[in-house]
């Protein structure tokens, strides 16, 4: 397989499951796409105006997802888990049929997509491949919140740290150099909450999908669900998983080094308005070379899960 080119998968991928937030049962279909086509929502319920471009700049709400809206008021959420299993495997092209306007949290990780993406293969183009380079430091504070990206020679290095009260969460700090570290760990952790918030989060309207099944519960000292974790540091992992797929709402992969403390959605499109707000921050490469130091897909992903 060569690593530098364009790739889809070789046959549509099925799924249906439960929403986290609006508790609905959602069908969704992946096909394949052309070179170039790039990775596309289209709402199916909807007759027109469904197609939803999971554009940083059309992400209109980031609150415990990314939620990204067309022009018509056409919306499909909690998109971050799908985009970080894309992301992770490479692939370029895809469209993405989806009968309501949640995609399903299914285990509350990326575990399944990367499951079914693996089964239904990977087909690769003659296409060359475009990355995002990073040229200058940017970051974003808000409070004691802080995200930043930096240049970087050929990886994507993310590092992110949390900080909680919890005994169970505590502070926890973990970095993976993307395209060349196993993140097996990062698309098996699960999404999570504090069970004095789940109240909270309901009256919001929020997590009606909600359950054991597809997120950690952590109660003072206790860890709620049968088994515990998956892995020692699922908590900051998950944060990672989120921060892969938030990123590639850029449309590319990405060279640069990200560090992260105490942040989620918001914070991730924030600095990326920022960054693309200004044409000297990055530059948009064609990679040509046919050899390069590092490869721009995890290919120890592949091999660990397959």
């Amino acid at each position: 397989m060569s690593y530098l080119t364009q790739k889809t998968i070789k046959n549509n991928i099925n799924f249906s499951g439960v929403a986290l937030h609006s508790g609905l049962n959602v069908n969704v279909c992946i096909k394949p796409a052309k070179a170039n086509f790039g990775i596309v929502f289209k709402r199916i319920d909807l007759k027109n105006n469904n197609v939803v471009y999971p554009n940083f700049l059309n992400v209109t709400n980031t609150s415990l997802n990314t939620t990204i809206e067309n022009e018509f008021g056409a919306k499909v959420s909690t998109i971050e888990h799908l985009m970080g299993a894309l992301f992770g495997l490479g692939i370029d092209n895809a469209l993405i049929e989806i009968d309501n306007e949640e995609v399903p949290i299914l285990d509350g990780s990326a575990k399944m997509f990367i499951e079914k993406i693996i089964k239904a293969g990977i087909e690769v183009s003659d296409t060359a491949i475009k990355i995002i380079k990073i040229n200058k430091e940017i970051e974003y504070i808000e409070g004691e919140k802080f995200i930043s990206i930096k240049p970087s020679t050929l990886s994507l290095d993310i590092e992110f740290e949390l900080k909680y009260q919890n005994p169970i969460i505590g502070n926890q700090k973990n970095n993976y150099k993307i395209y060349e570290d196993d993140l097996t760990d990062v698309y098996n952790s699960r999404t999570y909450c504090l069970f004095e918030d789940i109240e909270i989060i309901k009256k919001k309207g929020l997590a009606k999908g909600g359950s054991l099944d597809n997120a950690i519960v952590v109660k003072d000292k206790e860890i709620l669900n049968t088994g515990g974790l998956r892995n020692e540091k699922e908590f900051v992992n998950h944060k990672i998983l989120d921060c892969i797929g938030d990123l590639y709402t850029t449309g590319y992969r990405i060279v640069a080094s990200v560090k992260c403390s105490q942040g989620g959605h918001y914070l991730t499109n924030q600095l990326l308005r920022k960054v693309f707000a200004e044409k000297e921050n990055f530059s948009i490469i064609e990679i040509k070379e046919k050899n390069l130091p590092h490869t721009l897909i995890n290919r120890n992903l592949l091999k660990s899960i397959a």
